[in-house]
């Protein structure tokens, strides 16, 4: 009884950090992307509008990229390369180790926050052209432009998640790399070493 007690315990402890973190995440996504709506409100030229479009798919494909190769990577090259000092294997490891929070962030918090500037983005530029062109109604345009862009994202996802599981372990050693670049240790200060294991006691 007592096992299945602390059992229970742990996991409804488990229950509470992961409602909490979706809590944050959602409150993180809300605010940014309410923000990012406002911001492009304003009319932009549509070459900038443009650029940015394209510079915000890409960011979201290359993040969802990230997010499935961390699934579908193992720590075990890592932990050599880790021994032999090479750069962004501890960080690696890392995002591994935290493959789900890392999906979540990558996948789902990036990918709706870049679905909302994208779109707000789409209804600036075709707001641009509809003043110049007669030809088609705004609706039209509208469509047409929400067409391309969602055969663009989802068809860049797709390819990219192909590819990620395909050179998982390299992507995530770049990101690892990018981390350390960026003089990211994770679990430095908490007891743990770099690639956020527990430091072991000394013999």
């Amino acid at each position: 009884m007592f096992m299945k007690g602390m059992s229970e315990l742990r996991i409804g402890d488990n229950l509470n950090k992961n409602l909490i973190r979706a809590v944050r995440v959602a409150l993180l996504t809300f605010t940014i992307s309410l923000l990012i709506s406002l911001i492009f409100q304003f009319s932009l030229a549509w070459w900038v509008a443009l650029t940015l479009l394209l510079v915000v798919v890409f960011a979201g494909i290359i993040f969802d990229i990230v997010g499935t190769a961390v699934t579908a990577a193992t720590e075990a090259p890592f932990h050599a390369m880790g021994a032999d000092k090479v750069s962004g294997a501890r960080q690696a490891v890392y995002l591994i180790r935290n493959a789900d929070r890392v999906a979540n962030f990558c996948n789902d918090v990036v990918g709706d926050i870049s679905g909302t500037m994208s779109g707000a983005i789409v209804a600036s530029i075709v707001l641009q052209f509809s003043k110049g062109i007669t030809v088609l109604s705004q609706d039209w345009l509208n469509s047409l432009a929400i067409a391309l862009l969602a055969a663009l994202t989802v068809g860049g996802k797709a390819l990219g998640k192909s590819f990620a599981i395909e050179r998982s372990h390299q992507i995530v050693h770049l990101a690892g790399r990018i981390l350390a670049f960026f003089n990211y240790h994770p679990g430095k200060g908490k007891g743990k070493n770099r690639s956020g294991l527990r430091k072991g006691k000394k013999t």
